[in-house]
This record gives structure tokens, sequence and C-alpha cells, in this order.
């Protein structure tokens, strides 16, 4: 689907004027289409992580390793449910 700003109401929260390019500590947040639980399950209040996790840290690894500019750090899988949800 091509970007409608009509329909599309994305607000940047990136700080204005600021150089996203310069070195600092970043935190990016990937979230998943309908908000679906792919990467693991919940159970007895413990995430457990299945292949499909696996895969994105696969990746994640990857992008350091390809790119000298970047230095990973450590990194959370979270997952969030809304209250009276049931997954």
């Amino acid at each position: 689907m091509k970007y409608n700003p009509d329909i599309h109401h994305r607000r940047s929260v990136r700080l204005k004027g600021y150089d996203y390019s310069q070195a600092g500590a970043y935190f990016i947040t990937v979230c998943v289409h309908n908000r679906e639980c792919i990467f693991g399950k919940i159970e007895n209040g413990k995430m457990i992580l299945n292949d499909f996790r696996n895969i994105v840290a696969g990746e994640w690894t990857k992008s350091a390793e390809i790119r000298d500019e970047i230095e990973l750090d450590e990194y959370p899988v979270v997952s969030i449910l809304e209250t009276g949800q049931k997954r």
C-alpha cells in the first residue's frame, strides 16, 4: 500500500534537529503486524521463546557483523499483553 497522508497519520518521535548519524546509544522497538505473539508464548508468567525469535536474534547479530559502525549491547525480547487479552 502506497503512503497516503490522508489515512496514514504517523507522527515522528524523533527529536527535531537531532543528528541521528552521530555516535550514541539508540533503542529500537520491533512491533509485529497485528501484535501477534509470534516469538514465543507466556507460560506461568515466563516468556518461552521459539525459533522465530531465534531467526530475529540471528539477523540482529548479523547487523553488527556486516556494519562496522554498529556495536550491539544487551537486548530483551518483551511480550506485552493488554488487560483482558487472551493468547
